[in-house]
């Protein structure tokens, strides 16, 4: 079992255990036609010698490490899980079709309906879906999904470390997120990809009948083929100011699908005070938070997906107009909600290969940053590109989804000219920092530093945007609120909520503002909230305490903006 404190977050008090996450799993392309599977499972846990470690039942989608789970036990990385469950699917529900989907499974899993193998899937942080029709009967259906988590660093794992300390938290395993069943026509379509500029939008649609309609805005479009470039009348531009979506339906034959998009265009340009970051050809500031997307009670989920919409309305009623959504990819909900919000997201490829403190933090902390080699063996180079190609191929229709990050502080960093020349121009309506922190390369969009231990300082005029992707780090212990009331780890530490909102007013004061005169278009301070022994959050960990004055850092970023503006 867990040997830490069981926090509870308010979430929980909207936690239906009959049906977790009931909300539809993906915004971008939803149809009618959807059973939701969460709920109780069975579960069994075995070892490598077949010993059964626990029997009994799980609430998914939570991972079976969290106290929502109902199992709240650690999961070896030698053991073998295996989840049960049996539906039976709605009268009239079969169109032609029946897809089953995951939407993250970790690490390896193996999937069986009705005693047929399905297939398998390789990964712990992307969605992957089976065609199941053939194998389905009438009346009950029983699905078992078999999983291993061996924690294989060849692939990505983010921050997951088999005892969490300091800035590496508890690993999950298994099913942590929604599984669906969705039922389709013979022929339909796959997937949808939007390309917005400031006056409209072109879809593109992979599957589905040949002779296609939009229906967008109260006008029908029709075309032929898989694309159609829509103009717009009078556009409304997508911003956090004004986080306008446009909404459409698509109907291809019996397949009908809706779906929405945001205009805006982010590309790298000239301010008045150098090069700097354009949103909708305009010199933006992003005054953002890292966010690990971490909770007590769900650990990598929330309890319900308030959760998500929680932390994004609190940052931003603290003035905050971006997350750096830090070595994690979250459920298409929490982006959803980016989208409707307004809330900018710079999203960083997640982690893989072995961490070295003193390769990857003590040595460039004080500032040797050359001469460090590094390997990374074929199957870890392999799944780094297919996944964050992957994770391209989910996110790239979200408007707020504006900045991608290739490696965070060297952790699994290999050939960064290579990354930045093969993922970049799969991408080019967005930012490419390809190495946040340190180790750096001349292949990236921009100067992305991280700075903890000295002060902020302008090293003279860049010749690319310069931003500050990781500073701050203040911490405060809000006891009752604590993971552990034994560790604690920040970088500074502060006695109180007045001491901590003056500690960081005095930080944006005396150096981030100082530094936007010398050209700084970005900054991500440490952190939304605590998570687990770290307690450098604006937040506590259990999401019920703020830390900070909000009004205070309020009038903050209502400076910052102010000071960029004045010199952009």
């Amino acid at each position: 079992m867990t040997d830490h404190v069981n926090l509870t977050t308010p979430f929980e008090d909207g936690l239906s255990t009959a049906m977790p996450f009931p909300e539809y799993p993906r915004p971008s392309l939803m149809r009618d036609s959807y059973m939701n599977l969460n709920g109780e499972w069975d579960l069994e846990v075995r070892s490598m010698r077949g010993e059964v470690k626990y029997d009994g039942r799980i609430l998914v989608p939570f991972a079976p490490e969290s106290r929502l789970s109902g199992v709240g036990a650690y999961i070896d990385d030698t053991d073998g899980l295996v989840y049960r469950r049996a539906f039976t699917l709605p009268e009239g529900f079969n169109r032609g079709r029946v897809i089953l989907h995951f939407g993250a499974c970790d690490q390896f899993c193996g999937v069986v309906l009705n005693g047929h193998e399905v297939g398998s899937h390789t990964g712990g942080y992307l969605p992957f879906e089976f065609d199941v029709t053939d194998l389905l009967i009438s009346g009950e259906n029983e699905l078992r999904v078999g999983v291993t988590d061996p924690l294989d660093m060849n692939f990505a794992y983010g921050k997951q470390c088999k005892k969490s300390h300091g800035m590496w938290y508890t690993k999950i395993s298994g099913i942590w997120q929604t599984v669906w069943l969705e039922s389709v026509p013979d022929v339909y379509v796959r997937r949808l990809e939007v390309e917005t500029d400031l006056t409209g939008v072109t879809i593109k649609v992979e599957g589905g009948e040949k002779e296609k309609r939009v229906l967008l805005d109260g006008k029908e479009y029709t075309f032929s083929g898989d694309s159609i470039r829509i103009d717009l009348d009078e556009p409304r531009l997508w911003s956090p100011d004004d986080p306008y979506l446009y909404h459409f339906e698509l109907a291809c034959g019996e397949d009908t699908v809706r779906s929405y998009f945001g205009l805006r265009t982010v590309e790298v340009g000239e301010g008045k005070g150098g090069p700097t970051i354009l949103v909708n050809g305009k010199p933006t500031f992003f005054h953002g938070l890292l966010d690990q997307g971490y909770y007590p009670d769900g650990i990598f989920l929330p309890a319900t997906a308030e959760g998500f919409l929680s932390d994004i309305k609190r940052m931003k009623a603290c003035g905050f107009n971006m997350l750096r959504k830090h070595i994690k990819i979250e459920p298409e909900l929490f982006y959803y909600y980016c989208d409707t919000v307004g809330m900018f997201v710079f999203q960083d490829m997640v982690n893989s290969g072995k961490y070295s403190f003193i390769r990857d933090t003590a040595l460039p902390t004080i500032g040797i940053k050359r001469g460090i080699k590094r390997f990374a063996p074929k199957v870890q180079r392999e799944e780094f590109f297919r996944q964050s190609e992957g994770t391209l191929r989910l996110l790239k229709n979200h408007p707020s989804v504006v900045y991608w990050t290739i490696f965070n502080e060297g952790w699994g960093q290999f050939d960064p000219k290579g990354a930045y020349r093969r993922l970049a121009p799969l991408d080019k309506s967005r930012v490419w920092d390809t190495t946040s922190g340190w180790f750096k390369t001349s292949a990236t969009d921009v100067i992305s530093d991280h700075v903890y231990f000295k002060r902020v300082k302008p090293k003279g005029r860049r010749n690319k945007p310069w931003v500050l992707s990781e500073f701050g780090g203040y911490s405060l212990k809000v006891e009752g609120h604590v993971f552990r009331s034994d560790k604690a780890y920040g970088y500074k530490t502060f006695d109180s909520a007045e001491a901590l909102t003056r500690g960081l007013v005095d930080l944006y004061d005396g150096e981030i503002i100082p530094a936007i005169r010398a050209g700084l278009c970005a900054s991500v301070l440490t952190q939304v909230s605590d998570v687990e022994e770290e307690i450098n959050g604006l937040l506590t960990y259990d999401r019920r305490v703020i830390k900070v004055d909000e009004k205070e850092m309020l009038k903050v970023a209502e400076r910052l903006r102010a000071e960029f503006e004045k010199h952009n």
